[in-house]
């Protein structure tokens, strides 16, 4: 009987064996963005977002007690945009509106604020007043209320510590600041929380609920 031998070359690729060589799942790089570049918020350079953290990341223990409804979140003083030193005790017996947002002059950041600018007297109606917070110097902060007429306080926490301290959560592995609203009470009890990063307007229309509660606009 003749034998039939097939050339190595015409048997299915997919028939012959290899052996893989699987990356790490430790530090696995991320395409870089150019350094120019915005992204709701976050300010992006060429070693941003260079590697996923492990599990043992750097920033396990940084984040202190989360402040949930129902707590007293903890006081601050922090400069606002004209360089004056602000309390939350300063506030104390009115209603507060304090958001974390990522940085001054990114788009979905401006969103936000020109959304809070133009619900603005309706906060006031109700008696709140609205503070925005970011790792901003108060320079940056003065030039970015300046630019868009914002009438409410922005205050700089620089160094995150404050962020930190209400255990606010981060985006991407952390490398994004959260953007978080805290509605206080009279008493500075928490009332609501609202997180959202990707549709920075709808903390407005979220917080205006908990005060239609009380009034209607």
């Amino acid at each position: 009987m003749a034998s039939l031998t097939v050339p190595n070359h015409c048997v299915p690729t997919l028939l012959r064996t290899h052996s893989l060589n699987y990356p790490s799942s430790q530090n696995l790089p991320l395409p870089s963005a150019p350094s120019n570049s915005q992204f709701f918020g976050l300010k992006l350079s060429h070693s941003s977002f260079s590697t996923i953290p492990s599990s043992s990341s750097s920033l396990k223990g940084s984040i202190f007690a989360k402040v949930t409804k129902g707590s007293k979140p903890p006081n601050f003083t922090l400069k606002d945009q004209n360089g004056k030193n602000v309390s939350l005790s300063n506030f104390k017996g009115k209603p507060v509106v304090v958001y974390f947002y990522p940085a001054d002059e990114t788009p979905g950041c401006t969103k936000q604020a020109c959304a809070f600018r133009d619900s603005y007297e309706k906060f006031k109606k109700a008696g709140a007043v609205v503070v925005g917070i970011s790792g901003d110097d108060a320079a940056s902060h003065k030039a970015f209320a300046s630019k868009y007429k914002l009438p409410f306080t922005l205050l700089s926490d620089e160094g995150n510590k404050v962020r930190k301290e209400w255990g606010v959560p981060g985006d991407f592995f952390g490398s994004l600041p959260g953007r978080e609203t805290y509605v206080l009470d009279k008493n500075g009890v928490v009332q609501l929380v609202y997180s959202n990063q990707f549709q920075p307007e709808k903390h407005i229309g979220e917080t205006l609920k908990y005060f239609r509660v009380f009034e209607t606009f």
